[in-house]
């Protein structure tokens, strides 16, 4: 007995910290049937696993190694597919990639025509997917991303021409050899079958070439899929033609080559209009796409150089000429201009940008000179990871597609048995003619259409998710747009989430002197502390244009407050203790005052000069211009709006009150946020937490939906299950309308295609004969398949231009 044949895996691991971990990994892996070998490399962070691909697959292997605690890095690809046609040729593809000894994960996507792998590169490689692709009668098209845009369009556009041809040859050729049917002709109905025979033959086989190659190899790889019903349908109608033409077993009434020639032409036109539909749902990352540079100006030894893209590396000088994209991320060198964010963060108004300043590529210089240090640069840039995000999101599958796909597994058996079934009733039973029997059996092959459950799912998420991105809301996947869609309870971090993270002056409470001049008293003081309420008053004090003068004999005393000589003025700035310890009064009036701006969580700092009180300033976080308006909108959807936060309760409750949010959770330690989301979680609660995805990690990973909220261009990509660009709460308000719209839209999908197969197939089976007289014609029922596809992508592609309502204010 021979022995079976052995695969050889280089597991790359990490997590692995001492000699210990790679034993502990040598024994849970020795531990598996059908591993004969094992072999882990501390020094290497690798294991050498020798093992029978028929018995176990390397994703079995590999979840061992994450159960002992470690993680396995594999690479991933997006492979370009050629030649898809539907659900069940998604399937076909999927199980010969999954089949494959060295692929962990393969998803592919009908309506961006790609294919998502996760794979070992030590098992099996890239050229190993292209053959088990093109072995299943698809066109490999290359790795995304090494074909080029253009490449990509001619070859779309080649393949557009070809089924424009193909169906306009069929339409010309058949509809003058369906009126030759009607005509009076000076030939016997022999020999016009003999004619319509040698007319028909090169254009059918021409024509219906693609459905018959597609059928062929999907038998070969004993798969059925529509092109199987297809080609029964069209070539039962031509065999049938051909043996009336000779009066084999059926007579000239059987001569329907016309109709023959259009079922083809009908199911070609179907496919040029959904490949053509198809094309659009891809045009926001396109979009995307197009916003990359492909060379870059840099500075080297005082000259301008222009070299590719892929050459800039991290610390080039790059310099940005106006109206010219920015090509990496980095930090302003030397310049000042205006900068057009807007195609990032959706941002009208172009900030200004000046030496220290960060920008990022993509992005376009308006009006002057700007030279660049590079940062950040291929793969790392914001852009990149936007598209990458953007991609990997159109590539996912919500929970809800398993509908769908569950539909399409058993979809052809069941349409080729009711075909057969509709036959055998008609002639067998009911002693229809021959002729009513085989219409009935080619209407149900060609009517049934896998293609509208196939696309109602993938055409959805694609545009949705692309939508999304223009919007400045990047969607990570598609569980997160089915979850947001669900979403009871969201709970927003405050400080940084609702408020602006940094304390701001609000009031200024001058008490015998001028606003101006207490200002200049209590700035002057704190001109040169660290602390966050000081550099609060500096800032107030600079943008009113008072002079800040300089402060001498600088004391502090450790939490009550500060003391200098400014202008020859002894003055105090601290709490009211500070103030009462050195002497100075404070007046009821002010003491009334500082009552009211506690109780509005606004922290009031005391000013005293001269022995006298001369002010008081009302500081707080302030709260963000749309934070009211985006919690108003969410509690009129139903949701339940809580705020955390660390503050006390007397403070916290003061800003929900300003908010708009009834419920708070005060006191809460950072590392307690994600407990504060589980306890809800028990209670039966779908929550969505909102925070800045780096303090709020633990929560946004604990929640059901994890919404990261960003600022602008600096934005943290890998935060959460949202991305929001812009540091605005309305487009946490806007991500979950997206969501509930898209997965409307899916819902809606995947009924029209249910409903479309579900009404038609009978009819072509001739249920409605009987009663009504009403039978389907073979090329009637085409025309309606090629529509219910058109249909389901057509109303996929209205979510292209769909504003939630949060953003049309």
């Amino acid at each position: 007995m021979s022995e079976p044949e052995r695969e050889h895996a280089e597991l790359k691991i990490s997590g692995m910290h001492c000699a210990t971990c790679a034993i502990t990994i040598e024994e849970s892996l020795s531990g598996l049937d059908h591993v004969s070998k094992v072999q882990v490399n501390f020094g290497t962070d690798s294991a050498h696993v020798e093992f029978d691909p028929s018995k176990i697959t390397l994703k079995e292997i590999e979840q061992v190694v994450k159960s002992a605690g470690y993680e396995v890095i594999n690479r991933e690809a997006t492979i370009r597919i050629g030649g898809m046609m539907c659900a069940t040729c998604v399937q076909t593809i999927e199980a010969v990639l999954r089949a494959l000894p060295g692929v962990v994960l393969a998803t592919v996507n009908l309506a961006t025509e790609k294919a998502y792998v996760t794979y070992n590169p030590s098992v099996s490689g890239i050229d190993a997917m292209k053959r088990a692709i093109e072995d299943s009668g698809y066109q490999y098209l290359g790795i995304a991303g090494e074909v080029s845009e253009e490449a990509e369009k001619i070859a779309r556009e080649r393949d557009l021409h070809d089924k424009l041809l193909r169906f306009s040859i069929g339409f010309a050729v058949s509809i003058p050899l369906m009126l030759l049917m009607w005509v009076p002709l000076p030939i016997s109905i022999h020999e016009l079958g003999y004619v319509m025979l040698v007319i028909s033959t090169p254009v059918f086989v021409y024509v219906a070439y693609p459905i018959f190659r597609a059928a062929w190899m999907a038998l070969r790889n004993r798969s059925l899929n529509m092109d199987v019903m297809y080609a029964m349908g069209t070539g039962v109608a031509f065999v049938a033609s051909v043996m009336g033409t000779f009066g084999i077993i059926l007579t000239h009434e059987f001569m329907f080559y016309d109709t023959a020639i259009m079922l083809a032409a009908f199911l070609m036109l179907g496919r040029y209009l959904e490949t053509r539909a198809k094309g659009r749902t891809s045009e926001a990352i396109k979009n995307l796409m197009s916003l990359r540079v492909k060379t870059a100006t840099i500075l080297r030894e005082g000259l301008e150089v222009e070299i590719p893209i892929e050459d800039v590396v991290v610390g080039d000088i790059v310099l940005v000429k106006p109206g010219a994209k920015v090509p990496v991320d980095g930090v302003v060198a030397s310049g000042e201009s205006y900068v057009d964010e807007s195609m990032i963060t959706g941002e009208p108004v172009p900030p200004q940008k000046t030496k220290g300043s960060r920008v990022v590529g993509g992005t376009i210089n308006q009006n002057s000179v700007l030279t660049v240090k590079a940062e950040k640069v291929g793969k790392e840039t914001v852009l990149s990871q936007i598209i990458q995000l953007v991609e990997d999101a159109q590539g996912s599958k919500p929970p809800v597609q398993r509908i769908a796909d569950t539909a399409v597994t058993y979809f052809i058996p069941v349409v080729l048995v009711i075909a057969a079934l509709a036959f055998v009733l008609w002639f067998f039973v009911l002693h229809a003619t021959l002729l009513f029997a085989l219409t009935a059996l080619i209407s149900v092959l060609v009517v049934a259409c896998p293609c509208a459950l196939g696309l109602a799912t993938p055409t959805a998420v694609t545009v949705g998710v692309g939508r999304g991105a223009e919007l400045g809301i990047l969607i990570r996947n598609g569980e997160a747009l089915e979850i947001a869609e669900k979403v009871t309870t969201i709970i927003f971090d405050k400080t940084g989430t609702l408020t602006k993270g940094r304390p701001e002056v609000t009031d200024l409470v001058p008490a015998g002197t001028s606003a101006d001049t207490l200002l200049l008293f209590a700035a002057s003081v704190e001109q040169h502390s660290q602390h966050p309420l000081a550099q609060a008053i500096v800032r107030r004090a600079k943008s009113a244009g008072v002079t800040i003068e300089p402060a001498e004999k600088f004391d502090t005393f450790g939490g009550k407050g500060v003391s200098a000589v400014v202008l020859g003025e002894e003055v105090l700035v601290g709490n009211r203790i500070f103030l009462h310890e050195n002497g100075v009064p404070l007046p009821p009036e002010m003491e009334a005052r500082l009552t009211a701006f506690e109780e509005e969580g606004k922290t009031a700092v005391l000013v005293g000069a001269g022995g006298t009180m001369a002010g008081m300033i009302a500081i707080a976080d302030t709260i963000k211009p749309t934070t009211p308006e985006a919690v108003r909108r969410l509690k009129e959807k139903g949701l339940t709006v809580i705020m955390v936060t660390g503050d006390n309760h007397r403070t916290a409750n003061a800003i929900a009150r300003q908010i708009g949010i009834d419920r708070v959770i005060a006191e809460v330690l950072p590392q307690d946020k994600a407990v504060t989301v589980k306890s809800l979680q028990e209670k039966g609660e779908c929550v969505a937490f909102v925070g800045d995805g780096i303090n709020d990690a633990p929560a946004l990973a604990q929640a059901d939906v994890g919404i990261a909220i960003g600022s602008g261009t600096d934005v943290a990509i890998e935060s959460g299950d949202i991305v929001l660009i812009r540091d605005d709460l309305l487009d946490a308000v806007a991500a979950l309308e997206l969501s509930k719209k898209v997965m409307g839209r899916i819902k809606g999908n995947i009924f029209w295609a249910f409903a479309y197969n579900t009404a038609l197939i009978p009819v072509g089976a001739g249920v409605l004969y009987p009663f009504f007289g009403i039978t389907l014609n073979p090329a009637i029922a085409a025309l309606a398949m090629a529509a219910s596809s058109v249909t389901v992508v057509s109303l996929s592609l209205l979510l292209r231009r769909y504003i939630p309502d949060a953003k049309k204010g």
